[in-house]
């Protein structure tokens, strides 16, 4: 999610937990590592050469993981003028090393099995993405909804909320783009950056720029309280359709978040990447990665073993820790950047998955 205001995004405040505040509903993964009582973490033992590969393979999937993606996601970090920790030397061995990824990573790093404080060795693990939307930049219809600017300081004395904003016209003039789908304009709130589709074919992406003040209040659970929605049904998709199939109802169901945020064009970034992450880097695609950084190291390679929430598949990955953001609070707790568009985000919006993390620590 070095978190300079100027970049605070709420792109990794996941589709799952933003809109569901959902717990995880899976059943525990099989634990890899021993516990110790009252302990955090059971380093695997280093003593002889080969315990190196050893603690490895001691990884579920480490082996079946083709690490496709994972090379573009490090060679982005290390493009910083200042890579985080330990990178500057690390880049410089990446690069001569790139063809042999696998390798130079067994040999470089020692992995670390995450825990909770507890002891326990489970967590949650969610999804989030960037929304590819379709507007103008000067408004061609009543239906369209406008994006705006962070405006003046004055505009928003007392805090207005969502409702006030929009009802009242309060911020007119500060229009950075207008969208043609509402629902849509509203899902891009709850993500903080998405792209959007001109009139003349270009691309404009915008980020998070600013919010009123309000706190944010999930409208999954308003469906919920007003029953138009079953607790076990609630997902990111079935809230986007009861909003499509309801128009009359809802303007109010998403007035009943009170915070809006504001945007800002980004510029400077290809069309082909992601979004920016808080570490400064465009993330990759499933191998980008939102965590807790009072907890984890900003850029630290990482492993994930989770499941598919599509197919309940195993889904074991190496990926950089390169994004944070407000709901992502933990040891054992990370959000994956699933990438741009549609079926990213229904992916994303369906993905609260236990999982275990293991960062993957440079050996000195």
């Amino acid at each position: 999610m070095r978190f300079r205001s100027a970049r605070r995004h709420f792109s990794a405040v996941s589709v799952a937990t933003a809109l569901l505040l959902a717990a995880c509903a899976q059943q525990p993964l099989p634990a890899t590592e021993k516990e110790r009582p009252g302990g955090r973490t059971e380093k695997p033992s280093t003593s002889q050469g080969s315990d190196s590969r050893r603690a490895f393979d001691r990884i579920p999937g480490w082996r079946e993981d083709d690490l496709l993606g994972l090379p573009d996601a490090i060679e982005r970090q290390c493009r910083l003028t200042r890579p985080p920790g330990k990178w500057p030397q690390l880049c410089r061995e990446f690069r001569a090393r790139r063809g042999q990824l696998r390798a130079w990573i067994e040999a470089r790093f020692e992995p670390r099995l995450l825990r909770n404080e507890d002891g326990s060795a489970h967590g949650l693990l969610t999804g989030y993405y960037e929304p590819l939307l379709t507007g103008t930049l000067t408004r061609r219809s009543s239906a369209q909804v406008a994006l705006y600017r962070l405006p003046p300081a004055q505009l928003l004395a007392g805090k207005p909320s969502r409702a006030k904003i929009e009802d009242e016209n309060l911020l007119a003039g500060h229009e950075l783009a207008w969208i043609d789908d509402p629902v849509e304009a509203f899902f891009l709130h709850v993500q903080g950056s998405g792209r959007i589709r001109l009139d003349d074919g270009s691309w404009m992406r915008v980020g998070y720029a600013g919010h009123n003040g309000q706190r944010y209040r999930a409208i999954g659970s308003v469906l919920i309280q007003r029953g138009a929605l079953q607790a076990g049904q609630v997902d990111a998709q079935a809230i986007r359709d009861w909003l499509h199939a309801n128009p009359s109802q809802a303007r109010e169901v998403m007035q009943s978040n009170p915070r809006y945020v504001f945007f800002r064009e980004i510029r400077g970034v290809a069309v082909d990447e992601g979004p920016i992450g808080s570490l400064g880097v465009p993330l990759t695609a499933r191998r980008s990665l939102a965590v807790d950084r009072k907890r984890i190291p900003d850029g630290s390679l990482m492993f994930i073993d989770t499941t598919n929430p599509l197919d309940g598949r195993p889904l074991r990955k190496a990926v950089m820790a390169q994004d944070t953001g407000a709901a992502i609070v933990g040891q054992v707790r990370a959000d994956l950047f699933w990438g741009s568009g549609v079926d990213a985000g229904e992916v994303a919006g369906r993905m609260k998955q236990r999982a275990q993390l293991w960062v993957l620590e440079p050996r000195d």
